[in-house]
């Protein structure tokens, strides 16, 4: 599977693509010498990328090169658990004692026994999802739900607008406003973040709506921070002054939204002064907003999934995506709202996933959400589980029963990945993975409107293997022989998007594999939905969702208050809302166990108000407990300012192993799901925080 290249003494520089989940999807020259990598640098000619990189791929080769790199199949010898041992085994062992396994699962419990769970560990479309769907698909394994980052808003955003999609991010450089809701872009975002930035030389007003003072809400000019879960009452709060004080496109509403009466009746309810108090903020940061708001023709909401995970995360998505039509800042091409591009793409899902493939009627559907719940309680049992993409031990919500049911004697576990995680603590069989540097790819995004390839740099360390190759030989193993198994990383390539799309015109895989990116092509510099055409079913901006009243749900804009405010008794005992946004230099668990950004995150932290630490007698780097009924982790006090009274920030997510207390946030945190789509709740977390 490697590349030609790979294998010259030379110094050469091949073209590649970030995996890693974040909408910025790099573009990457990667410098190979002596079949190494010796450096990963932004390239120059992707226009998104422009040549910048964050510091976390810009040590790529460190991931790479890591001294506890995986590079061989092993098989557990001993308990499951920390501390896990392995012995190494061979490919054809392994994979014989895989299939053998699946076999007998199969056998006396029925394939839906056998659960695949992964997520965007990688997430260029052959390494999430193509070979290996096709292999569950045809196992009859349990289908994964694929929720535990953004269906919530995704669900949300699509009731109103009709897909992920919006302003074209390389507009907004025009805008005049730009509101950043719930995204910390300097983190988790940078490249959207330059163009805000010079948005800003060029006269914007920047503005953050987030809990806690990130380094993003440091930089814009105003913060507006606040309390976790109550997004959807402030857009709410902003419609009422909108449509009150009249600032309004009417012509654009007329022509271009469905619902606009039944709308204006529901925000009677939210006037600023309730508004206010839900959010707690001041009744005149909402006022001023809506003004300034609504004033302003070329005004860009830059939302993210922050705002989705807690009980009402898919209703704040929609309320805030109903703002730009009201106003008419749909009009402009620097104006209108974007929670993701991804829906620009016209990726050939069903070719690379074959669901054809499954059997009838089809298998049962697990929620990757409540992997705990369904470890211990799922009927039919779960009786294996492969696991790759992911770290479900560190990442799932309510670690402790994650771990309760990883931990089963009789739950036959397989894990493919770079590193022995927390996960593959539980594994019996633990297969090495290659990174995205020796591997062939093609990427979309969700931050920008470019394909992407990427090439292989070096030939895999070791033994290691692509998801497609697994799958491939697993499915060779299992007797599989269907024509698809055959098909090569090429060919998956060339199946992955609909080439003859107008949105790829001009453009094929072989075509795009010797350029290495292009753009959609898509108008540029125009407004997409400046003349409506709004990709839902009534061709209209929907504040009122036929669909999700066919669906039993809400079918106007709503505030749904956090589920564990609604208990008193638990609100008073627990006073803190916990929110758990990613550490600067981790990106959910990748990242997490190198030395460099080890040694920059210093050790887990939870930040709290000076008044809300001065009233637990915790002082700056106390060592602090964090609990609440579900589970308790031990953390270092960070007292400051930048997170306003009543919450309590937790930078995630740490490896458990690699944690003091051998635990992390998730302990604490909830199995519930959001009120549409099954998301995490994460940031629907209420704990006391008490010094140690």
């Amino acid at each position: 599977m490697a590349n030609p290249a790979a294998k010259s003494t030379a110094t050469h520089r091949v073209r590649g693509a970030c995996p890693h989940d974040c909408p910025d999807t790099c573009a990457l020259a990667v410098t190979v010498s002596d079949g190494r990598v010796v450096k990963v640098a932004g390239a120059a000619d992707h226009p998104p990328t422009a040549g910048a990189l964050c510091t976390k791929v810009a040590f790529y080769a460190e991931r790479i090169y890591h001294p506890e790199r995986l590079l061989y199949p092993l098989r557990r010898v001993g308990s499951k658990g920390p501390g896990a041992k392995f012995e190494r085994i061979s490919w054809a062992e392994a994979l014989a004692s895989i299939a053998e396994r699946f076999r007998q699962i199969a056998a006396a419990d029925g394939a839906a026994a056998i659960v695949p769970y992964s997520y965007a560990g990688n997430s260029g479309l052959l390494g999430y999802g193509s070979m290996d769907r096709r292999f569950f698909h045809r196992l009859g394994a349990s289908q994964l739900d694929r929720t535990i980052c953004a269906s919530a808003g995704a669900m949300g955003y699509q009731a109103t607008i009709g897909a992920s999609v919006g302003f074209d991010p390389e507009n907004v450089v025009d805008a005049r406003l730009i509101i950043l809701w719930g995204t910390n872009s300097v983190v988790s975002n940078l490249h959207f973040w330059r163009l805000a930035q010079e948005a800003k030389r060029r006269g914007a007003r920047l503005i953050a709506i987030d809990p806690c003072r990130t380094a993003t809400a440091e930089k814009c000019d105003q913060h507006i921070a606040l309390l976790p879960g109550t997004d959807s009452a402030l857009a709410l709060g902003l419609m009422h002054v909108l449509i009150r004080d009249d600032l309004l496109d009417h012509d654009y509403i007329v022509r271009h939204t469905l619902g606009f009466d039944a709308l204006s009746e529901r925000v009677l309810a939210y006037p600023p002064a309730r508004v206010a108090a839900i959010c707690g903020i001041s009744t005149a940061a909402i006022e001023n907003l809506a003004r300034e708001y609504g004033s302003t023709r070329a005004a860009a909401i830059r939302a993210n999934y922050g705002i989705n995970r807690t009980a009402g995360g898919g209703m704040a998505l929609r309320a805030v995506a109903c703002l730009p039509a009201l106003t008419g800042a749909w009009r402009s091409p620097a104006g209108g709202v974007l929670l993701s591009t991804s829906g620009n793409y016209p990726v050939a899902t069903a070719a690379l996933e074959r669901p054809d493939l499954m059997p009838s009627p089809t298998p049962r559907t697990i929620n990757m959400s409540t992997i705990g719940h369904d470890l211990l309680h799922a009927q039919p049992p779960i009786k294996a589980l492969f696991v790759y993409n992911s770290n479900p031990v560190a990442v799932a919500p309510q670690a402790a029963e994650v771990v309760r049911g990883f931990a089963r004697d009789d739950l036959f576990t397989v894990v493919h990945d770079l590193f022995q995680t927390d996960t593959a603590d539980y594994a019996d069989i633990l297969l090495p993975a290659t990174s995205h540097m020796e591997q062939l790819d093609i990427h979309k995004s969700y931050g920008h409107l470019y394909v992407q390839v990427n090439q292989p740099a070096i030939a895999p360390l070791g033994e290691a293997l692509p998801n497609t190759e697994l799958f491939r030989r697993l499915a060779r193993q299992m007797g599989f022989s269907e024509a698809c198994f055959a098909d090569s990383d090429d060919d998956l390539c060339r199946q992955a998007f609909d080439w003859d799309d107008p949105r790829l015109a001009g453009w094929s895989w072989e075509k795009l594999k010797a350029d290495g990116h292009a753009r959609l092509t898509l108008p540029r510099g125009t407004a997409p939905f400046a003349d409506g055409c709004f990709p839902t079913a009534s061709g209209k901006c929907e504040f009122y969702s036929e669909a999700l009243a066919r669906a039993g749900l809400e079918p106007l804009p709503d505030f749904i208050a956090p589920r564990e405010w609604r208990q008193s008794e638990l609100a008073a005992e627990f006073p803190l809302a916990l929110i758990t946004p990613p550490a600067r230099n981790f990106l959910n668990t990748s990242f997490a166990n190198s030395a460099r950004f080890l040694a920059q995150e210093k050790s887990p932290a939870v930040h709290l108000h000076p008044a809300d630490a001065s009233t637990r007698g915790i002082a700056d780097d106390s060592p602090v407990r964090i609990f609440n009924r579900r589970g308790e982790f031990q953390a270092r006090a960070v007292v400051t300012d930048r997170v306003r009274p009543g919450v309590a920030m937790a930078t995630s997510i740490w490896w458990r192993k690699l944690s003091p207390d051998g635990r992390n946030c998730n302990e604490v945190t909830s199995q519930e799901l959001t009120d549409m789509g099954g998301g995490a709740t994460f940031y629907d977390c209420l704990v006391e925080v008490v010094r140690v």
